[in-house]
């Protein structure tokens, strides 16, 4: 039996998203760690940044980071009255989207300098990474034209960013996921003609991720043989955007991201996305929110539950969600290792969340079976 949604399609919400109001104003306040982690962290590669050995870039454990999050200069301005835009004043430093404001340093950081990023990179032993948009900039929630425009401009600047430094860097697309038509136009042109070599988005749209209204959207991941990634972004909300209690303690970077993965992977799954395009690869970050810990209720539940589709009743909720990929950023061994036994480790690819609060100040604890997992999901070969 399909599963059923009780959202409206696509085409009402296309509708409303042309006059979307501004994303909610909110402020916050976070320190990334960029900068200081310059300082903790020696240079243990030898070449120049962005030319590594032809060792390096054949060794047999190289350490690929599908979980970095890059600025672009070339966006600011052009999803309109939404920005972004950042401003600098007597020494503070604010990111602007819509009406959401942070108080971040960006500018002189691995996020906007292309020579930190790559020292960092060195320093930590990071052989390849691939660099994906802002999260805060995601735009699902503005006008379709707008999103478009920004879109268009971010993979065009990525695009040439990659292109300095192969064998680095590589890059994901953004894309405008309330137009499920537009989005997968600008995927093709964004693999096709920019050679990026995958898209990045959030899951704040105005329709969930099993509406049937993205199913072309998802043949055209396949028929491109790239795959999507999938990160909330606080800009959306992250969860629960009217609760006051998710924007205290940064909460929503760690209980809102948590919500919404945990909530795609529902979607994905018991939605039957998985069941319509078997050869669809998503990888969710954050090892995929709450799942882990959350796998025997999502399992127990679908064996009461009509609505459960065919392949979930008879293969079961584990089974199905081994489908998807997950990035590892998680913190601590505990939770590693739980990771690994609600998924499997051969559905796990490295992700540090480059620059961020949460970088890892070393690649000691690295699981060196994670490499051929990211080369397959990457597409990139032996």
């Amino acid at each position: 039996m399909a599963a059923s949604t009780p959202f409206d399609c696509c085409d009402a919400a296309r509708s409303a998203s042309r006059s979307a109001e501004p994303i909610s104003g909110m402020s916050l306040s976070i320190t990334y760690l960029g900068m200081d982690l310059l300082r903790t962290v020696r240079v243990t590669r030898h070449g120049r940044a962005g030319e590594p050995t032809l060792a390096a870039m054949h060794a047999p454990h190289r350490v690929i980071d599908v979980h970095a999050h890059a600025v672009l200069e070339a966006g600011f301005g052009k999803a309109g009255r939404y920005g972004p835009e950042l401003t600098e004043d007597g020494g503070a430093s604010t990111f602007r989207v819509g009406e959401f404001r942070m108080s971040i340093v960006y500018r002189g950081t691995v996020f906007m300098d292309v020579g930190k990023r790559l020292e960092l990179m060195d320093g930590l032993g990071i052989d390849l990474q691939l660099l994906s948009p802002n999260p805060l900039t995601f735009f699902h929630g503005i006008e379709p034209d707008l999103a478009l425009r920004f879109c268009q401009v971010h993979n065009d600047a990525m695009a040439k960013l990659v292109a300095r430094h192969p064998g680095k860097l590589l890059g994901a697309a953004a894309l405008p996921m309330q137009d499920p038509d537009a989005a997968a136009r600008e995927l093709e042109r964004a693999v096709r003609e920019l050679g990026l070599v995958a898209a990045y988005v959030g899951t704040d749209y105005p329709f969930p991720l099993d509406d049937p209204c993205l199913d072309d959207l998802y043949r055209t991941f396949v028929a491109l043989d790239v795959p999507l990634f999938l990160h909330p972004s606080s800009t959306g909300g992250a969860g629960m955007p009217a609760d006051p209690r998710v924007h205290r303690f940064n909460l929503d970077l760690i209980v809102g991201y948590a919500y919404d993965e945990s909530l795609a992977v529902a979607a994905l799954v018991y939605g039957g996305v998985l069941e319509r395009h078997p050869d669809l690869d998503i990888c969710i970050s954050h090892g995929g929110g709450a799942l882990p810990f959350l796998m025997g209720r999502y399992e127990g539940i679908a064996k009461f539950r009509d609505w459960a589709p065919e392949s979930v009743r008879e293969k079961g909720f584990r089974h199905e969600v081994r489908k998807l990929w997950f990035d590892a950023h998680v913190e601590g061994k505990g939770a590693r290792d739980l990771l690994i036994e609600a998924v499997g480790r051969d559905r796990l690819v490295y992700g540090t969340n480059f620059g961020g609060w949460d970088t890892p100040t070393s690649t000691s604890a690295f699981d060196a079976s994670l490499t051929p997992n990211a080369e397959r999901l990457l597409r990139l070969g032996g």
